[in-house]
């Protein structure tokens, strides 16, 4: 399966599309980006005066790229045609920097396990400058419609 038909089985649209790209993905590990744009309308009440990116956005971006991406690819071969869905069943994420508005990131998933359709993985979230902003453990479930 390629990067464009991972990206094309995303369950998401905008503007709650968190992934813009993948730089890698196998079996165990994945490497996507997102870029905030500045125009998110979330920026416009959080807060005010400084605008940071929400957390609950950040764990969502890690999650798309992280978790669905890698879960997409690991059932390419069973994928059903009228698609599927992923429920989030755990995070853990601690947070150790704001990102701003127009900021790209970086995350980077290593997969824990994945069995009984369950994926859980470890997720560490980087700004532009390399440093990591935010990291943790992320699992859901496989949801077959």
């Amino acid at each position: 399966m390629t990067i464009q038909e991972i990206l094309e089985k995303l369950p998401y649209a905008h503007p709650f599309l968190f992934v813009d790209g993948l730089d890698h993905i196998d079996s165990e590990t994945v490497r996507g980006h997102f870029t905030f744009r500045e125009d998110m309308d979330c920026y416009k009440g959080h807060f005010k005066g400084y605008p940071v990116t929400p957390g609950v956005l950040l764990t969502e971006v890690m999650a798309q790229i992280g978790l669905v991406c890698l879960g997409i690819y690991l059932v390419k071969d069973e994928l059903p045609e009228q698609g599927m869905g992923f429920g989030l069943t755990e995070t853990d994420i601690s947070f150790l920097l704001p990102v701003f508005p127009g900021e790209k990131v970086t995350v980077f998933s290593q997969k824990v396990y994945f069995r009984f359709g369950k994926l859980k993985c470890n997720v560490s979230l980087l700004n532009e400058a390399g440093k990591e902003v935010c990291n943790g453990t992320i699992a859901g479930m496989i949801i077959r419609k």
